[in-house]
């Protein structure tokens, strides 16, 4: 099938090889325009603009979507992949193809549309998620679905590690159904829509006066980005790995006692890895035999 694929980040490179790899014609990959390094000079190319070079496929990076209206139209593609993009597409666009466009959307719709459903599945403490493929229509991922897949959340498993294996989820479920979706005819999101909003790092922030459990959840949901995170002596302290833990004796809430545990208004968190400002990460108690006296969390 002749095609034409949106994608950015890492997670949409495996689907846009399988796709080649199954023979699709890939006439137009569009991917976001490259961005300042945070340090130092130059630029970052997207992984979806590295993968697209290295298989030798035409490539542009648009600003606004809209700006490839004309390119989409001319390509003579019979439908279009999305798989994390970015931005939202215009009905100008959706409407270049005869058989409009489909998405790769991780989560179990209509449960969490938008930006970030893979991290707010897991601060939401939900059990499962999964890949839904779906049509794309103007609203924010409320089109139908052609298929889905779903999948179980473990229960110590990061966001990172999710994701993972969603894409490896959704790459298969892609390759699939994407050869019947001219003929195929869609099913209606069935329940009460839930929103992903965007990760702000401010709620990120390991607060004693939550329960072990939520911040086990905050810890999960942040790694690899933006990582939770609480102060100790004025200085930022990341987390990238804990979970609850029972202890004899609680925890006065925000101390950290000698064993790496943190303790919260209800439970104590064990901190497994942690990376203080400035320094590599490491376990809990490598740190806090470096530091001298009680730690405790900041307040906020």
């Amino acid at each position: 099938m002749r095609i034409v694929y949106f994608g950015t980040p890492v997670d949409a490179v495996p689907p846009l090889r399988a796709l080649v790899d199954d023979g699709h014609d890939v006439a137009l990959v569009v991917t976001q325009p490259d961005r300042r390094r945070t340090r130092g000079a130059g630029t970052d190319w997207s992984p979806v603009k590295r993968a697209a070079v290295d298989l030798g496929l035409p490539l542009r990076t648009p600003e606004k979507a809209r700006e490839v209206v004309d390119d989409v139209r001319a390509s003579d593609a019979v439908l279009g992949v999305v798989v994390a993009f970015g931005q939202l597409l215009p009905v100008s666009l959706l409407e270049a193809l005869p058989h409009g466009f489909v998405n790769l959307h991780f989560s179990l719709l209509p449960r969490w549309r938008g930006a970030a459903p893979v991290e707010r599945a897991i601060l939401a403490g939900d059990p499962e998620t999964g890949v839904d493929l779906m049509r794309i229509e103007a609203g924010l991922d409320t089109g139908p679905v052609f298929a889905r897949a779903r999948v179980p959340i473990g229960p110590l498993e990061s966001a990172g590690e999710l994701h993972g294996r969603l894409v490896e989820v959704g790459t298969q479920l892609l390759r699939a159904h994407l050869p019947s979706i001219p003929d195929a005819v869609p099913e209606p999101q069935v329940g009460e829509p839930t929103y992903a909003e965007k990760l702000g790092v401010d709620e990120f922030r390991l607060d004693p006066d939550r329960s072990a459990a939520e911040l086990a959840r905050v810890v999960r949901a942040g790694n690899p980005r933006p990582g939770a995170w609480f102060r100790a002596g004025g200085r930022r302290v990341k987390v990238w790995r804990a979970r609850e833990v029972e202890r004899a004796e609680p925890l006065e809430p925000g101390s950290i006692h000698a064993d790496g545990t943190f303790g919260t208004v209800r439970g104590a968190l064990a901190l497994d890895e942690v990376q203080p400002e400035g320094k590599r990460v490491m376990n809990a108690n490598e740190w806090l035999a470096g530091v001298r006296g009680d730690v405790r969390a900041d307040p906020a």
